[in-house]
């Protein structure tokens, strides 16, 4: 769970542990870091959310936190793509100067991947590949004819044998646990661009339409 406050260039956050304590835990978190900024809720000039892709209960949390405090407090969202998140981490972990082009691929469990491109330059991101489900050799095959400068993700400790024949020359970075120091950098750039959102925008972005197995399924898959 990473949640932040940023009072002009000063940032609160913290990265602790979610799961299923999530939804009861969130709004203290936020509250703490609102005491700790010396303001209260009814400072809260906008909120960013991370919408996805992404774990089904942790989407649903996330966004439906978001919606409630722009209601409530008549504030607009920031919807960030949870992959341009892990981006960002590894971005401010890997130290490369000028323009630079990164590959995430995220463990969607199930045997897929969650995977998307950016590049970075100019100071701001550009999309190059949007977040898709894929299967992990399709996704090396997608990424085979221009490898990517630069490798982060979960799925580089579940798939990467599959991934580095597709991409030996790209480099992995490790993108840390800073999640909520990166959030709230992406969401200061949407902000200054305008990129704020009605509450009733915020929406999870779903990659696929099955989230579990059957019973049976369960059973064939461990054969």
């Amino acid at each position: 769970m990473a949640v932040g406050v940023q009072v002009g260039q000063r940032r609160f956050t913290a990265d602790v542990a979610g799961g299923a304590a999530a939804s009861a835990t969130l709004l203290p978190t936020l509250q703490t870091l609102l005491a700790r900024a010396g303001r209260g809720m009814g400072d809260v000039m906008a909120i960013a959310f991370g919408r996805g892709p992404g774990a089904f209960t942790g989407l649903r949390t996330s966004c439906s936190v978001a919606q409630g405090l722009a209601l409530a407090l008549t504030r607009p969202v920031l919807p960030i793509d949870s992959l341009l998140i892990v981006a960002e981490q590894a971005r401010r972990r890997c130290g490369r100067a000028g323009g630079f082009e990164i590959g995430v691929a995220m463990d969607a469990r199930m045997g897929e991947v969650y995977g998307a491109r950016w590049r970075w330059q100019d100071g701001r991101w550009q999309p190059v590949q949007p977040a898709a489900l894929w299967a992990p050799q399709a996704l090396a095959a997608a990424w085979d004819a221009a490898p990517p400068d630069v490798c982060a993700g979960s799925a580089l400790a579940v798939f990467d044998a599959e991934l580095q024949a597709a991409c030996p020359r790209a480099r992995r970075v490790d993108a840390g646990t800073d999640r909520a120091a990166a959030l709230l950098a992406l969401a200061e750039r949407a902000q200054q661009e305008g990129a704020g959102v009605d509450a009733a925008q915020a929406l999870p972005l779903y990659l696929r339409d099955k989230v579990a197995l059957t019973s049976a399924e369960r059973a064939a898959a461990a054969r």
